[in-house]
């Protein structure tokens, strides 16, 4: 099979992160980024779940690119907060992107919430379109708990806020290849790979 994917984003470790997994499992697709393709205008995430928004964000680009396409959105979802912020995890500080103030509203609104209630999970949903209409989506969670205070240097978001199940250390204290394997976004990018084939094949 030879053939292209976009994965709709400019994030290089998105990126590296489904190459690394269709290059063993998919041989000769070539998964192509946003800074791969003409610039088109990207819609806003409008969606109100993270499923919703990942189908609109790959109905997009196969729409300005006629490539099959995989997008993906994500956040991070807090129990004490009733699942919030949830969709609006990037833009929580209203402010979108930006990881400090929207890591330090979430620790502030959280200072009072005992250590055993600051239960949180990552979700993510992982959506592939084709040209022909074919589209799936797929979503994953990775449970844990928030902590008090930002501890290591990897990672982004709220990375280094969150401790998961079985753990001791934050998602920002993993390696690269540890996060990979155990991640929302890892998860779901790996339950998404087997049907690759099959709707590149049909588109």
């Amino acid at each position: 099979m030879s053939a292209r994917l976009l994965l709709a984003t400019r994030n290089p470790g998105k990126l590296a992160e489904l190459q690394r997994l269709l290059e063993s499992a998919v041989p000769g697709v070539a998964v192509v980024g946003l800074r791969d393709v003409p610039e088109y205008p990207e819609a806003p995430e409008t969606g109100v779940t993270f499923a919703e928004n990942a189908l609109l964000k790959a109905r997009e680009a196969v729409r300005y690119t006629g490539l099959p396409a995989v997008a993906d959105d994500s956040g991070l979802s807090v129990d004490a907060l009733n699942g919030m912020p949830g969709v609006l995890s990037a833009r929580w500080s209203g402010r979108h992107g930006d990881d400090d103030a929207n890591t330090a509203l979430l620790l502030g609104q959280l200072a009072d919430v005992p250590d055993e209630r600051r239960g949180a999970a990552f979700v993510c949903a992982a959506a592939i379109v084709t040209p022909n209409g074919a589209e799936r989506v797929l979503e994953r969670s990775w449970r844990g708990r928030v902590v008090r205070g930002k501890r290591g240097g990897n990672g982004f978001g709220y990375d280094p806020v969150f401790v998961p199940d079985g753990l001791d250390l934050t998602a920002a204290e993993l390696t690269a290849a540890e996060k990979d394997a155990r991640s929302h976004r890892g998860q779901a990018f790996a339950a998404l790979v087997p049907l690759v084939p099959e709707l590149l094949v049909r588109s």
